[in-house]
């Protein structure tokens, strides 16, 4: 009560005395519910009922997730009951056709999503060390090194470490960085152009990105060629959620371009097809283009700055703390042609 008397002592100082007892009331509520001690999150929530909860979402109906889970109707709906009183609100909308998610379900679907598949990368790693390996590393990297240098240097690694294995993604380099520092992944392959502080970088392979023209288009005996200069013909792509794509979009909006592209496929060789047909150009490594080159088809150097990257390898210190980490991205590194 010593609150509620300062209170009024306040209100006196100032000369702002009560109204009524109803104005000296709403002041204890308020004082109340200020000084009142936070109520602690009890974290109760068994990943069982989070993987019961998704297969109602995949199902549609609460007897379905009961029968994927291997439980009966009346110990799921008991499970689902108490997990709503976990998180303190109704999650499912319960019909005679089955359930659906609240909008608090939707979010925690998510959630549940992310932390079923988390504790099963967590049990497969666990598993591999109870049978004496090391684990897995995770893996992301730019669309140049997925395509081209690494998985032949990934070939060379796994062959003489069969005790590891690696879970490689594909992510533009931005994206590499930030799952990296966020933890989400091991080691990271980002061409130099982004910020890597923080982080342990060790150079790995030139990623000269370069022009790659049918041949019967009129060059005359030019050896390069801007950028800019292709933005103005017809353009053979990646698809669009590839890094690489990403990366020439963002250079041709500095310039306040947008890129023609007749096709976009998901590889360099089906890509370097097209080119020789003459339906357009495209932009690709030049360890690409070298592998690539026929007959109807040439290489022009791309003339930008941006355009001479380099590979890097890289990780966090406390990534760098474990034998797998260290042995992969020792291998990539010396695996330099």
């Amino acid at each position: 009560m010593h609150r509620f008397h300062e209170a009024i002592m306040y209100r006196c100082v100032l000369r702002r005395p009560f109204d009524s007892c109803g104005d000296i009331l709403r002041e204890f509520r308020r004082i109340a519910i200020m000084t009142a001690p936070r109520r602690r999150v009890a974290y109760r929530i068994d990943p069982f009922d989070l993987h019961l909860f998704s297969e109602v979402i995949s199902h549609g109906t609460i007897t379905a997730a009961a029968e994927a889970v291997n439980l009966s109707l009346a110990a799921a709906s008991a499970r689902l009951k108490a997990l709503e009183e976990v998180a303190g609100t109704r999650l499912l909308d319960r019909s005679k056709i089955g359930a659906a998610p609240t909008d608090a379900g939707l979010a925690l679907a998510r959630h549940a999503n992310r932390v079923l598949a988390e504790l099963e990368t967590l049990h497969v790693e666990m598993a591999g060390f109870g049978h004496g390996l090391r684990g897995t590393v995770r893996l992301l990297c730019n669309t140049a090194a997925m395509s081209e240098a690494l998985p032949k240097a990934l070939g060379r690694f796994l062959s003489s470490n069969p005790e590891i294995d690696v879970d490689v993604r594909e992510l533009a380099s931005n994206a590499v960085l930030d799952a990296l520092r966020r933890g989400f992944a091991d080691i990271g392959i980002v061409a130099d152009y982004v910020d890597t502080s923080g982080l342990i970088s060790r150079p790995w392979l030139d990623d000269r990105l370069v022009a790659f023209l049918p041949r019967s288009w009129p060059t005359g005996k030019r050896r390069s060629i801007s950028f800019g200069e292709l933005l103005e013909r017809p353009l053979i792509g990646l698809s669009s959620d590839s890094g690489l794509s990403g990366f020439l979009a963002a250079q041709a909006s500095r310039s306040g371009r947008v890129p023609r592209h007749r096709v976009r496929l998901s590889g360099f060789d089906g890509m370097a097809q097209l080119v020789a047909a003459g339906v357009g150009a495209a932009v690709m490594p030049e360890s690409a283009a070298l592998r690539l080159r026929g007959k109807d088809t040439r290489t022009l150097v791309l003339s930008d700055g941006w355009a001479a990257r380099k590979l890097l390898v890289c990780m966090t210190p406390q990534g760098a703390d474990f034998a797998g980490v260290r042995t992969l991205a020792d291998s990539l590194v010396s695996s330099r042609p």
